[in-house]
């Protein structure tokens, strides 16, 4: 496959590029970015490949603020590819939950937030049907039982955050919380964002925007404005495992067993995301859904991980977390068989910290200190402290898998080779 890459790889740091370039040769990908940061410093920032399916440049569409737009484009451009390149913006579905733990942990180091202490301390109407006691802890580390909610929502009413929260609060917890942990896939960000916001009074996107994400300069967002909305890649392919979508994001199950699962129900909210091309609209895209619909590119990706760690060119003067922080924040909470994943008789054992995912087999982000998280499709940002290395990669055509998927690891092996650094999991 011919395709142009941009962007620049510093002397030293060659490998990293030809792994990205490979991925599009082995036509792997449709259009891809990936950023490295090394001691704050962005020492790898390429881009590649078509910002569409049919390379037309139609853009993502433009579905209405009622979600009823398919986002596809119409396809009719003017015969010219629109290049994936610097300014391209995509959806990186499950990464957005690596943004959300960084506020979290944030408020903990600042005093404003007891991970030890209940739920209902911050947000007394949760305090029902056996979530008396949960602690935040459980929030952030997938213990609370809450992955699925029984009340049928629409995509209008999940687009509007309170009636979820209404759902959350009158839910009952599918296992005894603590005894078990299960994937939150899209709970865990209105659940550790409403204590968010009833802690700062603000949402959760716009805290991110104004503690971590403008300090930064990064153009990430949770809850997008529409005036960058002509920049948004679509993703290509299903979200749902066994979708029948026609190559759109969504669709109806083809396994109807497969729709009453725990996994199923997780992942899509009791059935509010099941219309093919629901992840290009607008409506979701301009939504606060802090686990699942940040809106970013690879540099910025990586430049939040940096920034985590340390200071980074043109950044703040200090480090957004501190070491201690940091090294909170990465304790190991939960490690085991996921109950949400089990409920498909896939077993999958994450090591989980403070709403970050830890290094592991599982997601094998390199050194074994490392932490971060992956997104549906393969998105993925991470930093390593011991390596005080940062990495953020993007896509448009989503992988089928739930870690870190074969384009990945690659490109995070030429990483760690360039620094002189041995990988643990790769």
């Amino acid at each position: 496959m011919d395709v142009s890459i941009g962007g620049h790889a510093e002397p030293g740091f060659a490998a990293v590029e030809d792994a990205f370039t490979q991925n599009f040769e082995a036509g792997h990908e449709t259009g891809a970015a990936f950023c490295l940061h090394v001691d704050g410093r962005k020492v790898v920032d390429l881009y590649g490949g078509s910002f569409d399916r049919d390379r037309s440049g139609s853009g993502s569409g433009s579905g209405s603020g009622d979600g009823s737009g398919d986002g596809s484009g119409d396809g009719s451009g003017d015969g010219a590819a629109r290049p994936y390149d610097q300014d391209t913006l995509q959806l990186v579905f499950s990464s957005t939950k690596g943004a959300t733990a960084a506020c979290a942990n944030l408020l903990v180091q600042r005093g404003e937030l007891d991970l030890e202490s209940p739920v209902a301390r911050y947000w007394p109407e949760f305090a029902q049907f056996g979530k008396e006691e949960i602690p935040v802890l459980f929030l952030l580390s997938h213990q609370a039982g809450l992955p699925a909610v029984d009340t049928s929502l629409s995509p209008a009413e999940v687009q509007a955050w309170d009636p979820v929260i209404a759902a959350l609060e009158t839910q009952p917890p599918l296992w005894e919380p603590g005894t078990a942990h299960g994937y939150h896939a899209l709970t865990y960000g209105w659940l550790v964002g409403e204590v968010i916001r009833r802690v700062t009074g603000r949402s959760l996107g716009t805290y991110f925007a104004e503690e971590i994400a403008q300090p930064l300069g990064l153009e990430f967002w949770i809850g997008l404005p529409e005036e960058q909305e002509h920049r948004v890649s679509p993703v290509l392919g299903s979200v749902l495992p066994g979708s029948e979508s026609g190559g759109e994001p969504g669709g109806a199950v083809a396994d109807p067993g497969f729709s009453s699962t725990l996994l199923a129900r997780a992942l899509n909210v009791a059935g509010a995301f099941s219309e093919p091309g629901w992840a290009n609209r607008r409506a979701w895209h301009a939504a606060e859904v802090p686990a699942a619909n940040g809106i970013t590119n690879a540099v910025s990706l990586s430049r939040l991980y940096a920034g985590l760690i340390g200071t980074v060119e043109g950044g703040p003067s200090e480090p957004i977390l501190t070491k201690d922080q940091v090294d909170q924040a990465r304790i190991v909470r939960t490690f085991g068989a996921d109950q949400v994943f089990a409920s498909v008789g896939f077993t999958m054992t994450q090591r989980i910290g403070q709403g970050f995912w830890i290094s592991s087999p599982f997601s094998p982000f390199g050194g074994a200190g490392s932490f971060g998280h992956t997104g549906a499709g393969g998105s993925y940002g991470f930093a390593d402290p011991e390596n005080n290395l940062a990495v953020g990669y993007v896509m448009n055509r989503m992988s089928t898998g739930v870690t870190v998927d074969p384009r990945s690891r690659p490109l995070i092996a030429a990483c760690y080779q360039a620094v002189g650094a041995t990988p643990k999991y790769l």
